[in-house]
């Protein structure tokens, strides 16, 4: 496969991730963080020129980039794959009609630098990836149905680089894939589609460092509503205020992991209960396949605890053996995205 000089764009919160592959290689990589203080004082088209302008301020061979990638923002549900910013999303990521999210700059900065250079614009494996079994989305109540939302483009590189190493084709096996951060995403990836996950952003599966995960829903109605609580205060019991953090006042990991060690009960407790969900969120998933797993991977910041990754291990891998990748994949998944397009290996998607 040829290799291509990309540049990588990833929008977070308070930070902009920029990388600048050449011939295939990570030759420039730039972590720009942006003062909260500041950005609550702007708009979204003078935080889009904020960010902008600092990208376009960085040392890069401008003339030598042939694609421009960023990172996917909150879209409609989509397959998974790479995809040309063209003007719909735009339009979407502009008017925020699918969510409001720093990542939904990777779309529109990428397309702002690629026009500027006459080059294609790609977004790679958005959050919004939707490759679930109509079965998997039926909830129980008519109007809920479960969403795929999770960390599709880390899942899906990582997943891919293993088969790459293994030399093993990601569409004839079937992984089940832990990705462990802030949030937590399991997913069942079957001949190449991720066809069960749990909604990692607000909804289900394990509670993580600072989400509460599925809960006993009867009893948090009868809880928080019935006392009047605000909309506001719920989601941010859900999301934010949730898991170890509601436990612990910390959603860091390993100074809780660190804690355990040492013989602290209640940070125990709480990482083993976690690590519990997570292996449980497994065993069920591996019915999705009729129990035929060729891997599980683990990913994610959280996987570089050797305590977490064995605890888990001890659990689940009757099922299949563990692979474990720590770190997050997304810059090198962003340009293995765009090269699988421009090497014609994959066509480009339209949205």
């Amino acid at each position: 496969m040829k290799n291509f000089n990309v540049l990588v764009i990833n929008p977070g919160s308070t930070s902009t991730k920029v990388s600048y592959f050449e011939s295939g290689k990570e030759v420039l990589k730039k972590e720009i963080h942006h003062e909260t203080e500041i950005l609550k004082d702007l708009n979204r088209e003078q935080e889009f020129e904020l960010r902008l302008g600092i990208i376009e301020g960085l040392d890069i061979p401008w003339k030598k980039i042939e694609a421009v990638v960023g990172r996917g923002g909150l879209l409609k549900p989509l397959k998974s794959g790479t995809y040309r910013v063209n003007e719909n999303m735009v339009k979407d990521l502009k008017s925020e009609e699918y969510g409001k999210h720093a990542s939904n700059f990777g779309g529109l900065l990428a397309k702002k630098i690629g026009d500027k250079l006459g080059i294609p614009s790609f977004i790679v494996d958005p959050v919004v990836v939707d490759e679930m079994k109509e079965i998997a989305k039926i909830s129980g109540i008519p109007e809920l149905r479960r969403k795929s939302i999770f960390h599709a483009l880390n899942q899906k590189g990582v997943t891919k680089r293993y088969c790459r190493d293994e030399n093993i084709k990601y569409n004839e096996k079937n992984f089940i894939v832990v990705h462990m951060g802030g949030g937590i995403s399991v997913g069942i990836h079957e001949n190449g589609e991720v066809v069960d996950v749990n909604n990692a952003l607000d909804g289900d599966g394990p509670f993580t460092p600072e989400r509460a995960g599925t809960l006993p829903i009867g009893d948090f109605f009868k809880l928080y509503y019935d006392k009047g609580y605000s909309k506001e205060f719920l989601l941010k019991r859900i999301k934010g205020n949730g898991g170890v953090s509601a436990y612990l006042n910390t959603n860091n990991v390993k100074e809780v992991v660190e804690k355990a060690e040492k013989g602290d009960i209640k940070a125990k407790e709480i990482i083993d209960a976690m690590v519990y969900q997570i292996a449980k969120e497994i065993g069920a998933l591996s019915t999705v396949a009729f129990g035929k797993i060729d891997a599980i991977i683990l990913t994610g910041g959280i996987a570089y605890s050797k305590y977490i990754c064995s605890e888990i291990e001890k659990r689940v891998s009757f099922i299949s053996k563990v692979v474990t990748i720590p770190g997050e994949y997304e810059m090198q998944s962003l340009y293995d995205g765009a090269e699988r397009v421009l090497s014609g290996e994959e066509k480009v998607r339209e949205y």
